[in-house]
C-alpha cells in the first residue's frame, strides 16, 4: 500500500501520533488527509499545515464516524486508508469505576468496530483499501499499572487480526500498530514501565508505518524489541509473568518486594 495520491482520514489527529502521521502522510503525497478529532481547533491546526480538512469527531459516538465517513466520501468519492487513530489511558485496576471502564471501552475499542462498519464496505465496493487500528505493544503483552489499557488494547489487536482474516481476501489490507511509549500527551508525565527501550517521536513512529503499509505487514512494531517479547511471552508463558512481577516491582511505587 502506497501512501502517495491516496485519500486517508486520521482519528485522533490534533496531536501526537495522529498529528505525526498526517504531516508524514503528506510528505508522502497524499491526495487528500482529513484530520479527524474531538479537538476541533487542534485538528485546525494540523490541516492547516497540511493543506487538509478538519472534521469534528467523537469516536465514542458511531453517529459522529458515519458523518465523517459521509464526509470524505461525498467530497473525495472514496477513502482508501482510514486509521483509526484515537485512544485514550486509565491508569489503576479492578477498582477503577465502571464509568472510566465504559469511557475507555468506547474509545479504545467501539470506535474501531464503529470505524470498520462505516468505512469497510465502500473499501470493498471500490476494489480495496486500508485500514490501520492503533493498538499498543499493552495488546501484545501487557500495561503495568493500568488493567482497562492492557483489556481493551488486547481487544483492539483481536479485533484488527479478525478482520485481516475477514476481509483480506477482499482487497482490505489491516494493519495493528502497537508502539511502546511515544512522546504525545497521554506520555507527557513521562512514559513509565512502557518507556523501558526509550520514548519514541511520532515522527519516527510514522517512518515505522510508512515501511509497513509498503510491505503489507499486519503488525506494526516501531519498537522492535517488542517482538523478542512476544516470543519470550509465547515460549514460556509462566517465566515471562515473573519477569513482568520483576519489571513491576521496579516501575511502580508500591509494589511489594520479591522475599
Amino acid at each position: 500500500m502506497e501512501v502517495t495520491g491516496k485519500v486517508i482520514v486520521v482519528t485522533g489527529a490534533a496531536s501526537g501520533i495522529g498529528r505525526g502521521l498526517c504531516l508524514r502522510f503528506f510528505r508522502e503525497g497524499a491526495k487528500a488527509i482529513v484530520a479527524a478529532d474531538v479537538n476541533e481547533a487542534g485538528a485546525k491546526a494540523v490541516t492547516d499545515e497540511i493543506k487538509g480538512e478538519a472534521v469534528l469527531c467523537d469516536v465514542s459516538r458511531e453517529e459522529d464516524i458515519i458523518r465523517l465517513v459521509k464526509f470524505v466520501q461525498d467530497r473525495h468519492g472514496r477513502i482508501d486508508i482510514f486509521c483509526s487513530n484515537a485512544g485514550i489511558l486509565a491508569l489503576g485496576g479492578y477498582e477503577v469505576d465502571n464509568k472510566t471502564w465504559q469511557r475507555i471501552w468506547e474509545i479504545n475499542v467501539l470506535s474501531h468496530v464503529f470505524a470498520a462498519r462505516a468505512v469497510l464496505p465502500g473499501m470493498i465496493r471500490q476494489g480495496g483499501g486500508a485500514f490501520m487500528v492503533t493498538a499498543s505493544a499493552a495488546g501484545l503483552l501487557s500495561q503495568i499499572g493500568s488493567l482497562p489499557y492492557s483489556v481493551t488494547k488486547h481487544a483492539a489487536v483481536g479485533l484488527a487480526e479478525n478482520l485481516a482474516i475477514t476481509y483480506g481476501d477482499q482487497g482490505i489490507s489491516v494493519f495493528a500498530l502497537c508502539p511502546q511509549a511515544v512522546d504525545t500527551e497521554m506520555t507527557r508525565q513521562g512514559g513509565g514501565v512502557a518507556a523501558v527501550d526509550g520514548m519514541m517521536k511520532p515522527e519516527q513512529l510514522a517512518d515505522a508505518v510508512i515501511e509497513a503499509f509498503r510491505a503489507d505487514e499486519f503488525l506494526i512494531l516501531p519498537h522492535p524489541e517488542v517482538k523478542t517479547y512476544m516470543q519470550r511471552k509465547t515460549s514460556d508463558y509462566t517465566r515471562w509473568l515473573k519477569g513482568m512481577r520483576k519489571l513491576q516491582e521496579r516501575f511502580v511505587a508500591g509494589a511489594p518486594l520479591k522475599k
